[in-house]
């Protein structure tokens, strides 16, 4: 199972259960952090909330702060692609809350997603947030490439769909005014990327990146890491574009996927250091399942 093999142990995740703490990133974008963060952009008229959390309880502890945040009635909910953590939680908004999230990914969702809710079922750390979790309600809208939503004074979001990367359907998300790009799992801060369900690629991945950089962002905001700004960007694409390199050449020597590992987690550690030392996620054990994608990838 690609999600399985791409992720640490289950001891090794943080907590899923989420707070109701809230710090303030931009003028119109607060952001609760936890597994994963959780990010309310908040207009005049409208509030998006950006991912749910792991499980009912979880989405009705987010449904209640984007309530307490929010200025006008609407809410809006959109998820950064369709791992549990990031959409199990529907179920805890209102009825009237308006899901919108981009067509492949409903479609990856439909395909893959129940296969991975075993995975989290599976997990001692995780089973309790699922307990009694019924089928996930369907998007009310959902695009093709991008959409714009209007949250009210001013403020305008684009929701993007760019290409496969982490999953076959990850969403980017850009505040206009406030230039913060909500990245899901595709732009992490010093954490080593996982290609975590079948369709996803790193050749792709770093079109993606690419693709980011024109928007300039002010700050960008990870799912499972710290929130930095565009260097967040071209560094991670210049990480994965070195060991990329760098397993091309093992791979052509006749070097096995296993050996490779043990060569490039060395040169992890010496190249670099601060990755290694993020406590955001168990970087050393990640190593692994990235080398073994980067070789599946290797022609």
């Amino acid at each position: 199972m690609a999600f399985l093999a791409a992720t640490t142990a289950y001891g090794q995740f943080p907590s899923p259960t989420l707070t109701e703490t809230t710090t303030k990133v931009s003028e119109h974008v607060f952001m609760t952090t936890g597994f994963p963060n959780v990010v309310y952009v908040v207009g005049d008229a409208a509030t998006l909330v950006v991912d749910t959390g792991l499980g009912t309880a979880n989405g009705a502890l987010v449904a209640r702060v984007a309530k307490r945040l929010s200025r006008g009635p609407k809410l809006f909910l959109t998820t950064t692609h369709y791992h549990p953590e990031h959409a199990a939680g529907v179920g805890g908004f209102p009825p009237e809350t308006i899901l919108i999230r981009p067509t492949v990914q409903q479609q990856e969702l439909e395909k893959e997603g129940e296969q991975t809710m075993t995975f989290f079922r599976n997990s001692a750390q995780f089973a309790p947030s699922l307990q009694g979790l019924g089928p996930l309600r369907p998007p009310d809208i959902t695009f093709e490439s991008e959409a714009k939503l209007d949250l009210g004074g001013g403020l305008t979001v684009r929701l993007m769909f760019l290409g496969a990367g982490h999953t076959a359907s990850d969403e980017l998300i850009f505040v206009e005014p406030d230039r913060d790009l909500i990245t899901g799992d595709i732009v992490q801060n010093k954490v080593v990327p996982s290609v975590a369900s079948s369709g996803g690629s790193f050749a792709s991945w770093l079109t993606v990146l690419d693709k980011l950089v024109p928007l300039q962002p002010r700050v960008v905001i990870p799912t499972h890491s710290k929130v930095g700004d565009a260097s967040l960007i071209t560094s991670e694409a210049a990480f994965i574009r070195d060991m990329q390199s760098r397993a091309a050449a093992l791979k052509r020597s006749g070097v096995s996927a296993a050996d490779a590992t043990t060569r490039l987690t060395e040169v992890f550690k010496t190249n670099y250091p601060d990755w290694v030392a993020n406590t955001d996620w168990p970087n050393l054990n990640s190593m692994a399942g990235f080398v073994n994608r980067l070789y599946a990838e290797t022609r």
